[in-house]
C-alpha cells in the first residue's frame, strides 16, 4: 500500500504542475514549494533547537496559535517553524512574526519527508486537527521525534476506521499522543487500539476568548453602523449569498449588513453587488463617501473579519450552505452574538453543541434564512438571550491550551540543554 501511495503522490505532484499553468491558486501551491529547503537552510542553523508546527490552512493555524504563544513564553530558546499545506494559510501568514520560519510543506514523498525533517531537526513536532501525512509521520517515528496531534476530531466514516485502512492507521499510530476535541473521537480511536489520547477540547476557544481583550475598534464600521442593527455575514460563499439576498433586499431600514466574502475576487463581488437593491459600498471605496448613508458594506480585503464581529448584533457564518466547510463560528460567539449557519454543519462539533444549546440556528434555504433573521432583528430579548448563550459557550470551553502544555512539560524533556 505504501508503494501505491507514493506512486499516487508523485503522479499528483506532476499533475499539479500542469494545472498550475492555468490556475492561480495551484500556481501558488506549486511555486511556493520550490524554495522551501533553501529557506530552511538559511534560517535554521545546525545547533539551533526547533519546534515544528504543521497546519493545513488558515483555520488550523488559528487553532495552533495559542499553543505556539504559550510554548514561546515557556521555552523562548526554541525556534518555531510553521508549515502550511494550503496557499490560503501560507499566503495570509507568511509574514507573521509569531513564528521564526514559515514555509510550505513539500509534497509527502519519502525523499521530501526525510530532507525536510533533517533540515528542521525538530525536538518536537505538532500537527493540528486533520493533517495525516504518512511519509512525514513515518520519518518522525523513525527518528524518535515526539509527535503530537492537537484539536483532533475523528468521524466513523474516515479511512482509519475501515477494514482496508491499515496503511493510514499505521500512520496515525506514529503520533505519540493525540489531543481530541470530543469524547466520540476518543472512542473511535480506542476502537482501533489507540489509547494515547486526552480529551482536551478545541484550542480555538482559547484563541477567540482572548479577542475580547484586544482593541477591536474600527472607526469606519462604527460610523457605518450608527444606531442600526448590524448583521455581519462572514466568510460567505455564493451559496450563502444566494440565501441571504432576498432578506438583505427586503430588510427594514434600521438594519445594515456587512458582507465579508471568503474569496475577494473583484468579478464575483461585483456580480453579487448588482443583485442588491440596497445602497452598496465597497470597503476599498469608503474614503470618498459618507459611509453612514449606505446599507450594505462589502469587505473586499482580508484580515478584518474578527474585529467586524465586535460590531455585530447578529452573525451569519458562511461555508455550510454549500460543501466548502463551515467557517469559524467561535470568532463571532466570543462577542456574545447569535449565529446563523447553513445546513451542512454535521462535521463541526462546536456547531452541533452550540445548536443544542440554542445559541445557533441552522437554515436550509432563503425562506428559513429570512425567517430567523427577521425574528432576531425584531425580538431584542430573543436576540440578546441567544447571544448570551453563545458567549457563555466560549467561556465555558477554554483550557485546551493549558492541557496540552501541561502534558508536554510533564512528559517531554525540553530544557535548554536538552
Amino acid at each position: 500500500m505504501r508503494t501505491l501511495y507514493n506512486l499516487l503522490i508523485h503522479i499528483t505532484s506532476f499533475g499539479l504542475k500542469i494545472v498550475a499553468l492555468f490556475n492561480k491558486k495551484i500556481k501558488l501551491f506549486v511555486d511556493g514549494r520550490r524554495d522551501v529547503f533553501k529557506i530552511l537552510e538559511n534560517k535554521i542553523q545546525l545547533n539551533e533547537k526547533t519546534i515544528w508546527f504543521h497546519c493545513a490552512s488558515l483555520g488550523e493555524y488559528e487553532q495552533g496559535v495559542p499553543i505556539i504563544q504559550a510554548f514561546k513564553k515557556q521555552h523562548p530558546h526554541f525556534k518555531i517553524v510553521v508549515s502550511f499545506f494550503s496557499p490560503s494559510g501560507y499566503e495570509n501568514k507568511k509574514n507573521s512574526t509569531l513564528a521564526d520560519v514559515i514555509v510550505y510543506l513539500p509534497m509527502d514523498t519519502q525523499k521530501n519527508a526525510q530532507r525536510f525533517i533533517n533540515a528542521v531537526n525538530p525536538t518536537l513536532s505538532i500537527f493540528v486537527k486533520y493533517e495525516i501525512w504518512p511519509n512525514y509521520l513515518f520519518e518522525l517515528k523513525k527518528q524518535n521525534i515526539p509527535t503530537l496531534l492537537i484539536s483532533g476530531v475523528f468521524r466513523k466514516n474516515q479511512l482509519f476506521f475501515k477494514g482496508y485502512g491499515g496503511f493510514m492507521r499505521n500512520a496515525l499510530f506514529s503520533f505519540n499522543h493525540i489531543f481530541l476535541q470530543d469524547e466520540n473521537s476518543e472512542k473511535l480511536l480506542q476502537s482501533i487500539g489507540f489509547a494515547n489520547t486526552t480529551v482536551s477540547g478545541d484550542t480555538r476557544f482559547d484563541r477567540v476568548s482572548h479577542q475580547i481583550e484586544v482593541d477591536n475598534s474600527l472607526p469606519f464600521v462604527k460610523e457605518f453602523k450608527g444606531e442600526s442593527i448590524c448583521i455581519v455575514c462572514g466568510s460567505t460563499w455564493p451559496e450563502d449569498e444566494a440565501v441571504l439576498l432576498n432578506y438583505i433586499n427586503t430588510a427594514p431600514e434600521n438594519v445594515k449588513f456587512i458582507i465579508a466574502p471568503h474569496n475577494i475576487h473583484t468579478e464575483k463581488i461585483a456580480s453579487f453587488a448588482k443583485k442588491l437593491t440596497k445602497k452598496v459600498l465597497l470597503h476599498s471605496k469608503k474614503e470618498s463617501v459618507n459611509i453612514a448613508l449606505y446599507d450594505v458594506l462589502i469587505i473586499d480585503c482580508i484580515g478584518l473579519l474578527t474585529k467586524l464581529y465586535y460590531y455585530a448584533n447578529i452573525a451569519y457564518v458562511g461555508g455550510a450552505m454549500g460543501k466548502t466547510g463551515l467557517h469559524n463560528i467561535l470568532e463571532a460567539a466570543t462577542f456574545g452574538v447569535p449565529i446563523v449557519i447553513g445546513k451542512n454543519y454535521q462535521e463541526f462539533p462546536e456547531a452541533i453543541r452550540l445548536r443544542n444549546l440554542s445559541g445557533l440556528f441552522v437554515v436550509n434555504d432563503a425562506k428559513e434564512t429570512a425567517s430567523i433573521l427577521s425574528k432576531l432583528v425584531t425580538n431584542k430579548n430573543f436576540r440578546e438571550k441567544t447571544g448570551m448563550i453563545a458567549g457563555h459557550f466560549v467561556n465555558q470551553n477554554t483550557g485546551a491550551t493549558q492541557t496540552v502544555i501541561n502534558w508536554i512539560n510533564n512528559n517531554l524533556q525540553l530544557s535548554k540543554t536538552s
